[in-house]
């Protein structure tokens, strides 16, 4: 069934906002009015276009527009170009996806050639989705000039980087254990092994038993990688830990001896056992161990003579396991280590597609099998041959691939890397210059990265990516080339260079010419995309090939947003290459925001259907709502944040309708006394209280907004925003009716007019970025007849004015007795209509209630009394102010708070009538209690001014409208009639 759902009056006026903005390029023109100020530089993060965009998308959308829009009315330039990212794993698993391949096998049958263009024509499948969604949630940027990282002029930019970067001797090949993806067939990066962890992952848990040549023991080694079991050439141990010689007795009679780290006797379940020696693991050191597989062909390995034998390593550990570690270098990364440290030879018994591989003499039932699914051969096999200690489950946290969802291993293989490692204290310098909101993950989770930052292993052996600019001679001579113009001059085939198209297999042909005149080819790797990604502040802008000193003025960027997961991303990846390239930070100020989730905490889920559509939500809420939810959220703090429609009601109430309700108040009213306002804006000068109050209560707003704003710190900015709207409508307002009501044009009611046109509109300057629908919306209503801009969007962002402290001061002290006494008042049940004598205000300390009439005056009002009588403490109280109600009712008192009832009643049957606010009446009030006529009788101006009406009788023919109403027990006849 298609959603009925019927679109908010907030969204379709949102809708036709999208479409004036387009139609007047307001846009264009808030960028026009800023050309010649001081450019504020922003960096937008390239997502990929061949997938549909997410509430995450629209979190850090809100980010960056609310910032850069603020920035803009701060007098600012912001040009705002967005990109896209067009290579790497998530494109090419997309276009395997659709084509059924299962390999990298599958690609080269198929062709590099066609792949590619497969791949190239499905990077933009949803371009046009993701433009729609950024236009609707108000997203202003230039979409006709967005970046992509397989143009030519980006790739260049990528050389130009790469080659920098190796020019200052950061750039190596290493034959390195790298995490790697079989499916995939290529390494990975350490931050993106950090990208696919899962939890509560069963694996086996196995204890194996290595037999010594010359002794009669075992050394035990415990492992949760049996598959890795066949590539092990050694044994590693701790050499200061001590290590226990225990005899097991068996319950068969027979006992054997078995070496585990003494701190591990937890592992020993045998109730039988002694220990018989107990040394150092340094004395283990040398001693060799039987094979659990023996392996054929080991005769073509250099070091072939130094398998199988014990090694002390610093990298053991004896607090888990047994304190031996069983080493395979070719499927781990400190068991490489210690093969290249002491020559042991690397054996290769699982192949690049993740299968046991064949030609080591291995059993026919475990060859080709991949090596996830080998774990329970392996065991088996071991078992019969008598070498399993002990066999268990785990569940355990392992890594998978962060786009396939493929199980993850360490895998030695050819790789060219940056020395990350090699300025390491530049990137922790650099970071120190960083403003990061929120302020713990500079030294925190950045920080704590940086410390322990690896080598960056940049290439892939893969096809759709921006291709490595290394060409190798065949004596192993390196050329690497940082320009289209260097590939041109140093090309020995240049009919092959297709400058549009600068990809695979085509880059692949072209053979360059060395300095000393020797042939090279191309390597054939392709770039990790992250390293892509983390050149587009030079790429985005084709840097150093167009415009170089205007990019140089710029760097680097001001701002930049992304949610938490980018410090081990982008947030890292453009750290790295612009400390390694500049010796600076790629960036200034940085917003790193939180994740949302679903209402009970959990990820959103497609599949579990827990969050509503975004559309669904658009038209429900409108996009203000989500916005500004998003902005005063956790999220802006770096924490999670639970989404629900709840939590949007909430706020499409509070703020949203709030506010419209505030203006439909004032435009009714000043539509009706025709008032309009001065054609330039300034600050009201008023004498009255609540307008002395709502200014300074604006500027102060005006003044934290500011503040927090230039300090990144959104969801501080909108809490101030949000209680002054409710300020406006729920105090200032509320207070102020009757100086609208009244039928005199009077300065008071001037000035009321005035303090509320101007609150609303600086309100709406304020809520613009957050908010930019509303805000335009009701500035356009407010401004038509003006000199302001016509839209919100091209005005100035406001400048905060004095704040009285003490107005303040008084205000919050009369508004908390007024909060007391209406608590006193529902604690005794008396209706707020039902007027009371006195209250009694008792304070102590310092003196902010006082005798002045305006305060005395909104608490009687408000409470609802005759008398406000102020009284300072004798003796100290538990609160500084109290509150207390003369709660006895006299004749009079009833009769007022009957008449009071009355009133009420009358206003509801004008509402029903249709009656204007500002339409007089004839009113005819008839009731057989004599009780309640006296009431009407004894109050009869009060209801007359109340209810603007000309008169009062009992019958009335030409009625407009009649109605019957009870008021404590009493039956009222009301009719009403038009004058």
């Amino acid at each position: 069934m298609p959603d009925q759902t019927k679109k908010h009056f907030l969204a379709e006026a949102e809708e036709k906002l999208i479409a004036l903005w387009q139609k007047e390029k307001t846009f264009e023109k808030s960028l026009a009015r800023r050309s010649k100020a001081e450019r504020f530089n922003f960096y937008d993060g390239p997502p990929f276009a061949n997938g549909i965009p997410h509430y995450g998308h629209l979190e850090q959308a809100t980010i960056k527009d609310t910032i850069t829009r603020y920035k803009t009315m701060r007098g600012y330039f912001v040009p705002r170009k967005v990109g896209w990212d067009t290579h790497g794993l998530p494109i090419e698993y997309a276009m395997e996806k659709k084509l059924g391949f299962k390999s990298k096998k599958d690609i080269l049958n198929y062709g590099i050639d066609k792949f590619n263009k497969e791949c190239r024509d499905s990077v933009y499948i949803y371009k046009d989705v993701w433009e729609k969604m950024y236009r609707r949630i108000g997203r202003w940027a230039d979409y006709e000039h967005a970046y992509s990282t397989l143009d030519s002029d980006y790739i260049e930019s990528v050389w130009w980087a790469f080659k920098s970067i190796h020019d200052r001797g950061l750039v190596y090949k290493d034959f390195r254990s790298s995490p790697y993806c079989p499916r995939c067939a290529t390494p990975l990066s350490n931050f993106e092994l950090n990208q696919g962890y899962q939890d509560g992952v069963d694996d086996p848990s196995l204890f194996v038993k290595f037999k010594l040549t010359d002794q009669d023991a075992y050394m035990v080694a415990w492992t949760t990688t049996p598959w890795s079991l066949p590539g092990n050439v050694g044994l590693a141990v701790k050499p200061d830990a001590q290590y226990v010689y225990i005899k097991l007795n068996q319950d068969d009679g027979q006992s054997q001896t078995v070496i585990i780290a003494r701190e591990r006797m937890v592992e020993i379940s045998s109730e039988s056992y002694q220990i018989v020696k107990e040394v150092k693991g340094a004395d283990l050191v040398g001693l060799s161990y039987e094979p659990v597989f023996k392996l054929s062909n080991l005769d073509q390995y250099e070091g072939r003579n130094k398998l199988y034998k014990v090694w002390g390593a610093s990298f053991v550990s004896i607090k888990d396991g047994t304190g031996i570690v069983h080493v395979a270098p070719a499927t781990g990364e400190d068991d490489l280590l210690l093969a290249k440290q002491h020559g042991l030879p690397v054996l290769f018994t699982i192949d690049e597609n993740g299968q046991i591989a064949d030609g080591f003499g291995l059993s026919p039932d475990i060859v080709g099998k991949f090596f996830k699914k080998a774990d329970d051969i392996v065991i088996e096999e071991l078992t019969k041959a008598g070498k399993v200690f002990a066999a268990e489950r785990i569940k355990h946290t392992y890594p998978f691939c962060w786009r396939c969802d493929t199980p993850l291993f360490y895998y030695a293989t050819d790789s060219w890397a940056i020395k990350v490692t090699e300025i390491k204290k530049q990137l922790v310098a650099n970071n120190a210059q960083i403003n990061w909101t929120p302020d713990y993950i500079r030294d925190g989770r950045f920080g704590n990265w940086l410390e322990g930052a690896r080598d960056w292993a940049v290439s892939r052996n893969r096809f759709w990516g921006a291709p490595l600019p290394i060409w190798v001679t065949e004596d192993g001579e390196v050329l690497v080339i940082g320009s289209l113009e260097e590939l041109k001059q140093r090309a020995v085939n240049k009919s092959k260079i297709d400058e549009n198209d600068l990809h695979r297999p085509y880059i692949d042909e072209i053979v360059l010419k060395t300095d000393s005149g020797k042939e090279a080819h191309r390597i054939s790797e392709v770039f990790d995309v992250w390293f892509e990604s983390g050149s587009m502040p030079y790429a985005q802008d084709h840097y150093p090939f167009t415009d170089k000193a205007g990019f140089e003025k710029h760097f680097p960027a001001d701002f930049i947003a992304e949610a938490i997961d980018q410090t081990r991303g982008w947030f890292y990846t453009l750290h790295v290459i612009a400390t390694a390239i500049f010796d600076e930070p790629a960036f200034q100020n940085v917003i790193c925001s939180g994740w949302i989730v679903a209402a009970d905490g959990e990820k959103l889920s497609k599949r579990k259907k827990n969050y509503a559509p975004m559309d669904q939500v658009f038209d429900e809420y409108g996009v203000d709502t989500l916005r500004f939810f998003i902005a005063s959220s956790p999220l802006m703090n770096g924490e999670d944040s639970r989404f629900s429609t709840d939590y949007l009601r909430d706020v499409q109430r509070k703020i949203f309708m709030s506010l419209n309700n505030s203006f439909s108040f004032f435009e009714l009213y000043s539509k009706v006394d025709g008032w309009k306002p001065s054609k330039k804006l300034s600050e009201p000068v008023s004498d009255n209280i609540l307008d002395e109050w709502m200014m300074t209560r604006l500027n102060q707003t005006i003044a934290e907004v500011t503040d927090h704003l230039d300090g990144y710190r959104l969801d501080k900015a909108t809490k101030p925003i949000a209680d002054l709207i409710d300020d406006l409508s729920n105090w200032y307002v509320r207070r102020s009716r009757r100086r609208f009501w009244k039928s005199q044009n009077d300065s008071d009611k001037d000035q009321a007019y005035s303090t509320l046109y101007y609150s609303i509109v600086r309100i709406c300057q304020l809520l613009c970025p957050f908010a930019p629908f509303l805000a335009d919306e009701i500035w356009r209503k407010l401004v038509k007849e003006t000199d302001l801009p016509q839209s919100v969007h091209l005005s100035d962002w406001p400048k905060p004015g004095d704040v009285n402290e003490l107005v303040l001061e008084k205000m919050a002290a009369v508004r908390l007795a007024i909060t007391e006494g209406l608590s006193e008042r529902a604690t005794k049940a008396i209706k707020v209509r039902q007027p009371l004598a006195k209250v009694t205000i008792s304070y102590q300390g310092k003196l902010v209630l006082d005798e002045e009439e305006p305060y005395k005056q909104l608490i009687r009002d408000e409470l609802n009394v005759l008398e406000v009588e102020f009284k300072k403490a004798s003796k100290a109280q538990t609160n500084d102010l109290k509150v207390v109600l003369d709660v006895k009712l006299t004749p009079g008192l009833i009769q007022e708070g009957l008449a009071r009832e009355v009133i009420r009643n009358v206003q509801s049957a004008r509402k029903a009538a249709g009656l204007n606010v500002d339409d007089r009446i004839k009113l005819a009030l008839k009731s057989p209690d004599s009780i309640l006529n006296t009431a009407i009788k004894n109050f009869s101006d009060i209801i007359l001014r109340e209810t603007l009406a000309k008169s009062i009788t009992e019958e009335q023919s030409d009625s407009l409208y009649e109605s019957e109403a009870k008021i404590d027990g009493y039956q009222l006849s009301i009719s009403v009639a038009k004058v």
